[in-house]
This record gives structure tokens, C-alpha cells and sequence, in this order.
């Protein structure tokens, strides 16, 4: 199945009554963050279910036409397909294969470049750090000084190429796109589930005074998620150096997990 069969496909699954619904949802009337995104009124599993069929078989070139879809529930569909070809390359076996970094390499740049097209919280959400997130802490050859041993890649964990991947959170973070300015932060949910906290800890100060709601949320959950991933202590040392300026929604998403006396002291601060 093709792309143009996939968005048929999808198309043919239209429901009225969901597609309303949904609108709402995900705020698309004037003025509102999901400002012009329209829906064919699928719920997530349906979308998944086809992911699941075609992902294998359709050749990357394709997702670009998905990507670039006027419906939501399309772009979810190529941006999943984008997740299930990188996770296939990301297995612990393939980390340090060179066929796969190459492969790994081109979905991400990928999902750079069409990056404004996953223009609503979900198709962040659910794909953001399953990709860029799982990307930053595997080898990769993007920005990496050519380094070869008897004609092989050295793959170590060089300044450079760290300093390379900063710098790509770095444009998202400090772009005027709402949704590149999430992916920055949320990203940050697999390099936690990883072990690192540094990314989480970089872009939660990064984001500390910005001014949309979607990002107070955005950025107390990843607190909540390292935390809760690698250590309390220093989710608690991040909130005593800004507590005190945190928007309270990031305060209150970024101390959900502890005890009620613990929460209440926090927000009084």
C-alpha cells in the first residue's frame, strides 16, 4: 500500500460524530491553539491499527505525503510510521550498526524538516521522544568529525557531537513554532526513561518563563518523569533553585508523585 492508498483508506474511516468531538478537543476554533487543524473523526487505535498493516512495506519517500496532509489523523499516521521504522533501527543489537545509524539518521532528519506539520500536543506526544529523544542518546553520524579506524567508524561519545545534538534542541527550544518549543521538552521523557536526566534538567530551566500554558504542563510532567526515572533528590534540587518562579501548573505537574504534605510545601513556596 502506497501513500495515496493509505490516505484513502483513512479517509474512508470518517465519523461524523467523533470528528466534532475531537475538534473540540483539541481546540481548533479561532484563536485557539489548534487554530485550522482538521479531523476525519478516527480515535487513536484506529490510526494505530493501520501503522500496524502498512508501516513495514511503505518505502520512507512516502511519509512525506502523509506528513504534508491536510488531516490530522493522516499526519498522525506517517509521523507513527516515521516511530515504527526508527524503533526497528534503535534495538540494543543495532545500536552501533552502521547501516542502522545511516537509517536512524534519515528518519530524524526527516522528522526535523517536517517537523511544523506535527501542529497539536498529541502528534508531539506520541512521537517526539520515541524519535529525537531515543536519537540523542545513540550514536549517530550528524555532527560527528570523520574518525575511522582501519576504515571504520569510532563511535564515541565525542564533545562535538553532543555539542551537535544541543544545538538542534537548542533551534526547537528557541523557535517561535509552539510545537517545536514542545518537542524540545517532551524529547526529554525517553532520555529520563534512559537514565540522563541532563537533557530534562537543561530545557525545564530553558522553558521556565514561557508564557503558554501547553508548556507549563509540558515541562512539569518531563520534571515528574525524571524524578520519578532517575532520582527525587534531583527533581527536589531543581525545585529548590525555582519554585519559586515556576509557573504554578509546572510546579503542581512536576510534583504530583510525592507525598500531599511534601506538595502542599512546595506550593506554598
Amino acid at each position: 500500500m502506497r501513500a495515496k492508498e493509505i490516505i484513502a483508506h483513512i479517509e474512508g474511516l470518517r465519523n461524523e460524530k467523533q470528528r466534532e468531538v475531537l475538534m473540540r478537543f483539541f481546540k481548533t476554533g479561532p484563536g485557539e491553539y489548534g487554530e485550522g487543524d482538521e479531523f476525519l473523526g478516527l480515535k487513536v487505535p484506529q490510526t494505530r491499527e493501520v501503522v500496524k498493516e502498512v508501516w513495514a512495506d511503505l518505502p520512507l519517500s512516502d511519509v512525506p505525503e502523509l506528513l504534508m496532509s491536510r488531516w490530522h489523523e493522516v499526519r498522525l499516521c506517517g509521523l507513527l510510521i516515521l516511530v515504527a521504522k526508527f524503533e526497528k533501527l534503535a534495538t540494543k543489537r543495532l545500536e552501533y550498526d552502521e547501516k542502522a545509524i545511516l537509517g536512524r539518521d534519515e528518519i530524524l532528519t526527516m522528522y526535523l524538516q517536517y517537523a511544523e506539520q506535527a501542529n497539536n500536543w498529541d502528534l508531539v506526544d506520541l512521537s517526539v521522544h520515541k524519535i529525537l529523544g531515543h536519537w540523542l542518546l545513540l550514536p549517530s553520524n550528524l555532527g560527528m568529525k570523520d574518525s575511522r579506524i582501519h576504515g571504520k567508524a569510532e563511535w564515541t561519545d565525542t564533545t562535538d557531537n553532543r555539542d551537535y545534538k544541543i544545538r538542534i534542541l537548542d533551534e526547537l527550544a528557541e523557535s517561535p513554532c509552539l510545537w517545536k518549543q514542545r518537542m524540545s521538552m517532551v524529547c526529554t521523557w525517553k532520555t529520563s526513561q534512559m537514565g540522563d536526566p541532563s537533557w530534562c534538567l537543561r530545557y525545564a530551566e530553558i522553558h521556565l518563563h514561557h508564557p503558554h500554558d501547553l508548556m507549563h504542563k509540558a515541562a512539569g510532567w518531563m520534571l515528574r518523569e525524571m524524578g520519578k526515572r532517575v532520582s527525587m533528590d534531583l527533581l527536589r534540587d531543581f525545585l529548590r533553585q525555582h519554585a519559586h518562579e515556576m509557573p504554578r501548573t509546572m510546579l503542581r505537574y512536576a510534583i504530583e508523585k510525592m507525598p500531599e504534605q511534601e506538595r502542599k510545601e512546595w506550593m506554598s513556596v
